[in-house]
């Protein structure tokens, strides 16, 4: 028996912060996972699987749109038009009634779980092989009590579980997605365990199989490298699985830096960066990060940051690549004066903590929720000090040079 394991497609995803891309980059990045999906279906009619099971957030919203509601209908009814069962949960995105999903009735497709109960669906494969699923759709999009009491446990035939859920933490206001324990699950003494909602592919167990298949499309830097499903493979007579990643994604995120270690002119520069990005083999959204840029002139740091610069640099990249985004960072290897360097790390502990940042910003964050949203994530504010550190250090760079020439 074959299977096919995805979750996290997450159709319709908006892809902030992409407008400024030409128009056909940033159509390319909109319909990348409905590609991605439609070469999942490819994948799964080529190799003859018995079975696609769906954990989760297959839409980005629980009120999604026409176009991809029936974009959705339409790959699926090539599965069960091909006798392919299909099972399908909902995540927290998606949280849905069974009613409003558009996908036509079949035999051969099954919503599991209604209303947050664990169901359980026994079915046959085309060779005789029994087995059976266990699982629940999301209705609200927090789901706080733990599940994983309302599995039943496994019996003779081969067991899949599905749920779109996340470990439990120490922190009690986070464990909100069904929170579960990697035991808890041991102990059902299922065969394979489909899980959704983490978009980082990982494997928690191999015995029994505990998965993670991550999410079909990266959609921002934060989700780097392939992305796609699992194809597994059972043995009928052991019950023993194999599994196989399949990339499908048809963009990928990758982060690269950039040394520096002296003054470059903007061309120098320029080669540099592209020299650096044209390790391509398809299609590739890329990061860029300056070490040393300190070294960096003002009106060069206002270059690199400019998107027309970027754009500049995309039309060099193979395969449609584009970069879309610049961060800068001190490497620590300008030599400043003991006073000048005791000044500095005295203006790094006042003055770069989060909560003098929050401060300094407090005005600025009542402009707007974007930028009130923005003032309160951390990743924000440590790319703000990050560069508040650089401009300090090429300040105080500029200064050494001009006492060293006199």
């Amino acid at each position: 028996m074959k299977f096919i394991h995805f979750a996290d497609a997450h159709l319709d995803s908006p892809f902030r912060g992409l407008s400024f891309l030409p128009s056909k980059a940033f159509n390319q990045i909109y319909q990348a996972a409905d590609q991605s999906l439609t070469k999942i279906v490819d994948l799964a009619l080529k190799e003859n699987v018995d079975l696609v099971l769906i954990a989760g957030d297959t839409f980005d919203s629980n009120h999604p749109s026409p176009r991809s509601q029936l974009f959705f209908a339409k790959e699926i009814k090539r599965l069960t038009d091909a006798q392919i069962q299909v099972v399908m949960i909902f995540g927290n995105h998606d949280h849905m009634k069974m009613t409003d999903l558009l996908v036509a009735p079949s035999p051969y497709f099954k919503l599991l779980g209604n209303n947050e109960e664990v169901e359980s669906a026994h079915f046959t494969s085309k060779n005789g092989f029994n087995y059976q699923v266990n699982g629940f759709s999301y209705l609200n999009n927090h789901i706080t009590e733990d599940k994983m009491s309302e599995f039943p446990q496994n019996g003779e035939d081969y067991t899949f579980g599905i749920m779109h859920a996340q470990e439990k933490t120490t922190t009690a206001s986070q464990n909100v997605y069904a929170p579960f324990s990697v035991s808890e699950i041991k102990a059902l003494n299922y065969d394979y365990f489909a899980l959704g909602h983490i978009h980082l592919r990982q494997t928690l167990s191999e015995k029994p199989w505990i998965v993670y298949p991550g999410n079909i499309q990266g959609r921002h830097i934060n989700e780097m490298g392939a992305k796609g499903c699992y194809l597994g493979e059972i043995n009928e007579q052991t019950k023993q699985t194999e599994l196989t990643f399949y990339s499908t994604s048809p963009i990928i995120w990758q982060e690269v830096s950039v040394t520096l270690d002296q003054k470059l002119s903007k061309n120098d520069l320029q080669d540099k960066i592209v020299k650096n990005l044209d390790n391509i083999k398809q299609s590739t959204y890329f990061s860029l990060r300056v070490i040393g840029a300190q070294y960096l002139t003002e009106e060069e740091m206002d270059l690199v940051q400019d998107t027309d610069f970027w754009r500049s640099i995309s039309m060099q990249l193979a395969f449609d690549s584009q970069l879309v985004d610049v961060r800068l960072e001190s490497n620590n290897q300008l030599r400043l004066n003991d006073s000048d360097q005791e000044a500095f790390e005295r203006a790094e502990n006042e003055i770069f903590t989060l909560d003098e940042l929050k401060k300094i910003s407090k005005d600025w964050a009542n402009k707007s929720q974007l930028t009130e949203s923005l003032v309160q994530n951390p990743d924000f504010l440590a790319e703000v000090k990050e560069l508040a550190k650089v401009k300090m250090a090429s300040k105080l760079k500029g200064i050494s040079d001009e006492t060293e020439t006199n």
